[in-house]
């Protein structure tokens, strides 16, 4: 059964507390978070100071996709306001294993996400320190974007990549155009945990959202 991991980046920001205590309750297992710089990807979102003010909230993992250019610049500060996951895009820095060493360093999970253009490997030299592989399923940035099916490949790839080294202990997080259809593709090839924004929290009932994605896992 997959792991959900609703963004906020699609939550109610003038309810977000309630937003995130309604997911919360609902089973989900980590709570995702987009900071955006409006260079690496067109639109700009939170900073650490929303991770500081989420952290006393939840009990979730806090997983901060650090959608920026240079993220070791940052890696220090939203460890400090309480991520329990940073994960930096190999495409945004020229010193991936820097940034991922800076996270581990800094006592937290580190993860490593690659853009649906970017092929395994690119990251296959890093593999061995990461706790998580990000694959976008979508094109960074915006939220409501259509999976991208071909991405079950790479999916597939990074678990067959696992499988056969004993030094490779990461999940795979998928994250774009996830709903209860999309979803079991990716769980079957490998994926252990999902990102939701709008697939949940446009919803009516995001509890219910929550459940029908992981019974389309559950086997």
């Amino acid at each position: 059964m997959i792991k959900v991991a609703p963004s906020i980046l699609s939550a109610d920001y003038i309810n977000l507390q309630q937003s995130i205590e309604t997911v919360d309750q609902a089973g989900a297992e980590v709570l995702h978070i987009d900071v955006m710089d409006g260079m690496f990807v067109p639109a700009i979102s939170y900073g650490p100071n929303w991770v500081s003010a989420i952290r006393p909230i939840t009990n979730m993992e806090l997983d901060c996709h650090l959608m920026i250019e240079n993220p070791e610049r940052y890696v220090e500060t939203f460890a400090k306001a309480g991520a329990d996951l940073i994960g930096v895009h190999v495409e945004a820095t020229p010193h991936i294993h820097r940034a991922l060493q800076l996270i581990k360093a800094a006592g937290i999970k580190a993860e490593v996400v690659l853009n649906p253009g970017t092929p395994v490997s690119m990251i296959e030299p890093v593999l061995y320190l990461v706790d998580q592989v990000l694959v976008m399923t979508v094109n960074p940035g915006f939220g409501g974007q259509k999976f991208l099916p071909e991405m079950v490949t790479k999916i597939a790839e990074l678990d067959r990549l696992r499988a056969e080294n004993d030094a490779y202990h990461y999940q795979i997080e998928i994250d774009g155009g996830i709903n209860d259809q999309t979803v079991q593709p990716a769980y079957d090839a490998g994926a252990d945990v999902a990102v939701a924004g709008s697939y949940v929290f446009n919803a009516s009932k995001p509890a219910a959202k929550i459940a029908a994605l992981k019974s389309a896992t559950n086997h």
